[in-house]
């Protein structure tokens, strides 16, 4: 393999970019954990390892840039070290989002773009530890922006991928014996005092590992024996970017002679210098928002809310063992234009409808105003018979309406006048009745029927009046209720008429005559709605508690069906009755007539 590679190193740079998906297959995704430089196996010649890690203690919520990998690159490894609620992101060069982006999540899988393909995983285990991760086999076609959103304190990626060298002539392999070791350079972040670096630098530690050797010739007879020593290679990234950090010396192990990184095992342990630390990063902290988990949907199904907490928290102090005391802090500290959203719109589901499974029924009464249903169900998306709480209550159809049949028929109908007069003698009166009758002979209030009630009382003369008795009226009292049906009263006397002379005696010896009525029903205005009662049914048992029943309806003034009577008011319809224990009248002289009694009785008992 080492040698096609060889072959296609002198090729014209547009060529070998034709090559690159064969190069990347010869060049396997290195398994290496970012700390393990052991494990990640050597490269190939001509091409360039790229590496780094993105640390940040504290950062504005809201998408960073970590770094970019540029068209031809293969091999793509992206990986989150810690399990945190940060969100790897992908744009390509033409600003075109193709892995969360538009503070949009997108559920894990494979992305078809850029000319390969990119798996994107989020593991979902309680017990991981290992955070999201994004692979690609490659080469990309266009350039690709990797991104962080933050959300979380303390965000930790590795990213690794590899790219052809620029170079077009190869170093020529030598004949004599050689040592070969990877040479290193390490381009990290600025520290104070520090020039920077010339180009582009991010704040991440990049390590890009060349391929050419570093070949040491040993003596024509005697093979000298290498000694390694450690030294100084630069500084930690500070433990904090504000609030007084912390910093370590690095230390490595290097070939004496030609200052060559080597393996750390290579150098004596015993003689690593100790870390020095000193403080940075001494600034205060920036306020930043804080955001707290969404709650569940307002709604089980249709559009609903979602809530969470959005708070402008302030770090205050550092501690030495990398925990941070936080305070709350006014929101204008955080800026308003970058304040997360506290409301989203949700919708676990299409919410069920109402279906209108009938027709309207006939009306309950033959005239007048009556009542009529219809049947309304709630059902799923797929037609199944839900519950009526799935559905919206408030959009529900109505299942009773009103129904007016027309005015009902009414009448007066009266009596025959009665054939005698009231009095023996004199002035007197004959009396009939007089009722309101509609078509479906139906008895109704006397104030129902239309135009004037007939007249139910007569004058008639039965003589002279020598040596008579008769009865006396006086005048009709108050009527007993204010509204609706009442009763009123009135005075009788027995009079003895001697030819004009006329004296009160005693009631019964006018016993003989009809005497008039004393009491009377009145209604001097209608009530209103109120509740109607039949009288009570037999009771069902005679004995040993039974019960009785009657009709209990809400009537208007017009005797028609209402729904307009007080509930609390309603009169009861049943009730309990003879619950007086019942009890045999036995004969104690009563016996049985045949012996065989006793046995029938008991076989009766089992």
């Amino acid at each position: 393999m080492a040698g096609l590679w060889q072959q296609l190193l002198p090729l014209q740079q547009g060529r070998a970019l034709l090559l690159l998906p064969f190069i990347c297959l010869f060049y396997p995704p290195s398994s290496a954990i970012p700390w393990d430089s052991k494990a990640s196996p050597l490269p190939l010649k001509g091409v360039e390892v790229v590496k780094g890690n993105f640390y940040r203690t504290f950062l504005r919520v809201g998408y960073h840039k970590i770094t970019e990998i540029p068209a031809g690159a293969c091999n793509i490894s992206i990986q989150e070290i810690i399990k945190s609620r940060n969100y790897l992101a992908l744009q390509t060069q033409s600003g075109v989002s193709i892995i969360n982006g538009n503070w949009v999540i997108d559920r894990p899988g494979i992305f078809t773009v850029v000319g390969t393909e990119l798996t994107y995983k989020r593991p979902n285990e309680i017990r991981s530890r290992i955070g999201e991760s994004i692979t690609s086999p490659g080469p990309l076609s266009e350039d690709l922006h990797v991104y962080l959103i933050y959300q979380q304190p303390g965000p930790r990626i590795y990213y690794e991928y590899i790219v052809p060298l620029q170079s077009t002539t190869p170093t020529p392999e030598q004949t004599t014996p050689a040592t070969n070791l990877p040479l290193a350079e390490t381009v990290g972040p600025t520290q104070p005092g520090e020039k920077e670096h010339q180009g582009e630098v991010t704040n991440n530690d990049i390590i890009k590992e060349k391929p050419h050797p570093n070949q040491i010739p040993p003596e024509p007879s005697v093979k000298p024996q290498p000694t390694y020593t450690w030294t100084n290679s630069g500084w930690t990234e500070c433990s904090t970017t504000c609030g007084t950090g912390r910093r370590q010396v690095l230390w490595e192990c290097v070939e004496k002679d030609s200052q060559t990184t080597v393996p750390a095992d290579l150098c004596d342990p015993a003689l690593e210098p100790k870390n020095k630390g000193e403080e940075c990063n001494m600034q205060s902290c920036p306020a930043y928002f804080d955001m707290g988990e969404w709650s569940e949907c307002s709604r089980r199904c249709g559009p609903g809310t979602q809530h969470r907490q959005v708070i402008c928290l302030q770090v205050t102090h550092v501690h030495a063992n990398g925990t941070e005391t936080s305070v709350t802090v006014a929101q204008e500290l955080c800026g308003t234009s970058d304040r997360p959203v506290t409301k989203f719109t949700c919708q676990l589901k299409i919410c069920s409808q109402w279906e209108i499974r009938s027709e309207w029924s006939s009306c309950s009464v033959p005239c007048g105003v009556g009542q009529r249903s219809r049947e309304v169900v709630c059902v799923s998306n797929q037609g199944e018979v839900e519950e009526d709480e799935e559905c919206n209550m408030n959009l529900r159809p109505d299942t009773l309406q009103n129904c007016d049949m027309g005015v009902c028929a009414r009448s007066w109908f009266t009596s025959l006048w009665s054939q005698r007069c009231s009095t023996e003698c004199g002035q007197g009166n004959q009396t009939r009745t007089t009722v309101c009758l509609m078509d479906h002979v139906t008895d109704l209030p006397l104030d129902s029927c239309e135009g004037e009630r007939p007249a139910e009382l007569k004058s008639c003369d039965s003589g002279p009046c020598k040596n008579s008795l008769e009865w006396y009226t006086g005048p009709w009292g108050q009527c007993s209720a204010e509204c609706g049906n009442g009763t009123q009263s009135r005075s009788v006397a027995c009079i003895f008429n001697d030819d004009g002379r006329m004296e009160v005696v005693d009631q019964f010896k006018c016993s003989s005559l009809s005497q008039p009525i004393t009491a009377q029903p009145c209604r001097l205005k209608p009530c209103g709605v109120q509740w109607y009662v039949t009288e009570w049914s037999v009771c069902s048992r005679s004995c040993n508690m039974g019960y009785r029943v009657r009709d209990v309806r809400c009537l208007a003034d017009n005797i028609s069906p209402s729904d307009r009577c007080d509930p609390t008011l309603t009169p009861e319809s049943r009730e309990e009755c003879n619950k007086h224990p019942c009890v045999a009248e036995i004969n104690p002289s009563c016996s049985d007539q045949y012996h065989t009694c006793v046995v029938v009785r008991n076989h009766i008992r089992r």
